[in-house]
């Protein structure tokens, strides 16, 4: 019964309140039906990336590759989701000790019930959520590896990469006890978790696979900008519910995310423009989408922390960090990150995720917080590549040893498509077409011959007609 007013609480009644108040928060805030809906949109948003992703991907490789290459993308949709649902989410979130879960919540199993500890989603919106960035991250590795692995490999190898490098790193950083988190080091949407495990885990692998034959060639040219345009704007429009979504509510730091997103992608895509400019004499298209790319990686690990003017001086910054580290990759012969995605993505993750210890609003170098924060968000930054490398690369080799992971040298020549999917992306009859047309348009009435292998591979080379 409950006490008269006025009476003392005995040390029994004020006990069970306290373990009430403790199993509250262990169970979460009550549900808000604003705040799970903007994280499920904001899943729905980080799960367009994938695709946008295969486009940006797509439209930088050869013409007799692509299929090949936005496959890589779009088969992470499946196997990292059915992973994670089994027991990546438990082993990256139940509480356990600081290192890795447990089983506790395989198959999401008791998400359905609770709202997740300290927020007012549903557990089940936020494993969900979380599914979505185990998803990209896989998606971005092969951007180190297209044109020359084999799919069946590449599978194998992001089933096992997820959940041996991904889901631990997820766990030190964002889970229940992680060391990271405990530390107090800062990751708002995944700088260290996602950007820099892949990044840096994609160069470990391009490296032990080798650079492939065609490269820095002729045919080493992007097939269609058009695709790779398109790409990034939906990069671009999801990483709304990648940054912005992060907050797990509608609220003032959803808010501060989403305009921190915008700004530093706006920075770096014109700091990225004035150095192409400044060095390659003219900006390009792609120049400018790959700019913004960066920015919204650098951005990533910071977003919920920083002030709009941060935001925008960060993004400048890690445009030409980016741009220089993809020159000098691009200049060694025996290194093919083939889309550069360690240039983008673990350099542009690292700079961001160190950049945090300045800019932050809460203990940065530049608000009074002295160099601690900084310290810490270098060293975790550090521990989480050498961790990312260290164990893609016993993988890798282990693959080798039970495997063939690299393509023959004629399906590398010839395409990845034909050999491996049995399909390709254009049809050369409508490419012979459409270049025969074009000839006896530029002659006028003149009839003219044209030679079908020669207009096939000069046609399909620039990606003019899609099927």
């Amino acid at each position: 019964p409950p006490p008269r007013p006025g009476a003392p609480v005995s040390k029994a009644r004020r006990a069970r309140a306290m373990d009430a108040a403790d199993s509250a928060v262990a169970l979460g805030l009550p549900p808000s039906a604003g705040d799970s809906a903007w994280v499920l949109a904001s899943a729905a948003l980080v799960l367009l990336m994938t695709p946008g992703l295969a486009f940006f991907y797509g439209g930088l490789v050869r013409d007799t590759s692509i299929i090949n290459t936005m496959m890589m993308s779009i088969i992470a949709m499946g196997v990292i989701s059915v992973i994670w649902a089994l027991f990546g989410f438990s082993l990256a979130f139940a509480e356990q000790c600081p290192f890795i879960g447990n089983f506790d919540h395989a198959v999401f199993r008791g998400l359905d019930e609770t709202t997740w500890p300290g927020t007012a989603i549903w557990s089940l919106v936020f494993g969900v959520y979380q599914m979505t960035f185990a998803i990209i991250a896989a998606a971005i590795l092969s951007g180190s590896l297209v044109e020359r692995i084999r799919f069946r490999a590449y599978v194998l190898l992001i089933a096992l990469w997820s959940l041996l490098v991904y889901v631990p790193l997820c766990h030190w950083v964002w889970g229940r006890g992680g060391w990271m988190e405990h530390w107090g080091a800062k990751d708002f949407a995944g700088g260290t978790v996602v950007h820099i495990s892949s990044g840096t885990s994609g160069l470990t692998a391009a490296v032990l696979l080798g650079p492939r034959r065609h490269k820095q060639g002729e045919e080493d040219k992007p097939h269609n900008v058009p695709f790779v345009l398109l790409g990034a704007a939906l990069l671009w429009f999801g990483w709304s519910g990648f940054n912005g979504g992060s907050a797990l509510a509608a609220d003032a730091v959803a808010a501060r995310a989403l305009a921190a997103t915008y700004l530093a992608a706006a920075s770096s895509m014109l700091s990225w423009v004035a150095v192409e400019s400044v060095c390659l004499k003219q900006p390009s298209s792609i120049g400018a989408m790959v700019g913004a790319v960066a920015g919204l990686v650098v951005i990533t690990p910071a977003a919920g922390f920083v002030s709009p003017w941060g935001a925008m001086v960060m993004g400048a910054v890690g445009a030409p960090v980016c741009y220089a580290s993809v020159g000098a990759l691009g200049r060694l012969e025996s290194v093919d990150d083939t889309l550069d995605a360690f240039g983008l993505h673990g350099v542009g993750g690292f700079t961001g995720a160190v950049l945090t210890g300045v800019f932050a609003v809460d203990g940065g170098l530049l608000y009074g917080g002295g160099a601690a924060l900084l310290g810490k968000q270098t060293v975790c930054a550090l521990v989480g590549a050498a961790w990312s490398a260290a164990v893609t690369g016993l993988l890798f080799l282990a693959l080798r040893c039970i495997m063939r992971v690299r393509l023959l040298d004629h399906q590398e020549a010839d395409g990845v498509d034909r050999h491996v999917h049995g399909e390709q992306a254009y049809s050369p009859s409508k490419v012979y077409a459409t270049s025969a047309s074009a000839s006896k348009s530029s002659l006028g009435d003149e009839s003219t011959e044209v030679d079908s292998e020669a207009a096939n591979g000069a046609g399909l080379s620039s990606g003019v007609v899609a099927v």
